[in-house]
């Protein structure tokens, strides 16, 4: 398949630069992958999808403060963004400088704290910290935000940047599809009857990489830490499976796939995957040309996919990671 298939015009001011006003208060728009059909919805509508038959995952993944601004000791100033933590004082990351920092270069970041680079990893730089790295990115590192949200990172960021679920730190871009959650909508779920349990998967800086390959079957994806414990797999046998999120989709067809219940997954979907664990889909609206949206194509169908963004444009749905949401049901 050509990349062009997985293009769209999406006007700018769809772009939701900020969250809803609550957790919950987005629009969703339901899409049966069987049928094509299209329903637009609000998402406290969401409970009425689900009962006893039911096992919704979630990402229990937790945002770190992964970007720090800084200095090399030439006076150059530098961007450090954290990819992973991979040593109480080490860190892959990317690096913005004006000129590539070489092994050795010593860099002052944030209140002054010391870290060296030690060499390049591809595109990331791996650089050792005088101090423990999680402390330093508490202390001077701030809201990792995608680089289509044009504002700096608030106080309201801080919050609503991460699930009311997060509980394992690790991951640099948020699990988007579960921020509009709120603790009152888990309940009513459960209320349901419907089962809630987690996997974790740490979302790398990746997410955000455009897929260059012009022949989507070339492309690599980035790797990413998850882990999902017995007692969910326990909890899916024999459910049908609401995945929330692309990424709570990847963990699960991952461990479907290679029996693994934890590791590094680069698993690629696009359309022809075929799906052995989740049935349905929470998701927010993905990125032109973007791995996410080859993914939900997979999910949907291409077509279904492509009528329903041009619907969801036409709508004037908000789009990415503080936008609206859809629930998609499997197309087979």
């Amino acid at each position: 398949m050509k990349l062009t298939e997985f293009d769209y015009q999406l006007p700018p001011e769809l772009i939701a630069q900020h969250p809803a006003t609550e957790r919950g208060a987005s629009r969703l728009l339901h899409l049966d992958g069987a049928s094509g059909a299209l329903r637009d919805l609000d998402f406290a509508n969401l409970p009425q999808f689900v009962d006893a038959r039911d096992a919704v995952v979630l990402n229990d993944t937790r945002v770190i403060k992964a970007r720090l601004q800084g200095a090399r000791e030439s006076g150059g100033k530098i961007e450090l963004f954290i990819e992973r933590i991979v040593g109480e004082h080490e860190a892959i990351g990317l690096m913005r400088s004006s000129h590539a920092p070489g092994p050795g270069t010593r860099l002052t970041l944030g209140d002054g704290a010391i870290a060296e680079v030690l060499g390049r990893e591809e595109d990331l730089y791996r650089v050792r910290f005088a101090e423990p790295v999680a402390l330093v990115l508490d202390r001077c590192g701030s809201v990792p935000l995608p680089p289509y949200i044009a504002h700096r990172p608030g106080t309201l960021d801080a919050e609503r940047y991460q699930t009311v679920y997060a509980r394992r730190p690790g991951a640099v871009a948020a699990p988007t599809a579960g921020l509009h959650f709120d603790e009152a909508m888990l309940k009513k779920i459960t209320g349901k009857g419907a089962s809630l349990s987690t996997v974790t998967l740490h979302v790398g800086a990746g997410t955000f990489q455009p897929v260059r390959a012009e022949i989507v079957e070339e492309h690599r994806m980035h790797r990413e830490r998850y882990s999902i414990p017995a007692e969910t797999l326990q909890a899916i046998s024999g459910k049908r499976v609401l995945a929330v999120g692309t990424t709570t989709l990847r963990a699960l067809e991952t461990c479907a796939s290679t029996g693994q219940r934890e590791g590094e997954t680069g698993l690629f979907i696009s359309p022809g995957f075929k799906f052995r664990a989740v049935d349905r889909l929470l998701t927010n609206f993905h990125l032109p040309k973007s791995s996410l949206l080859m993914l939900v194509a997979a999910f949907a169908g291409l077509d279904n996919i492509r009528r329903a963004y041009e619907h969801a444009i036409a709508k004037r749905y908000r789009f990415f990671s503080y936008g609206d949401a859809m629930l998609i049901e499997r197309a087979s």
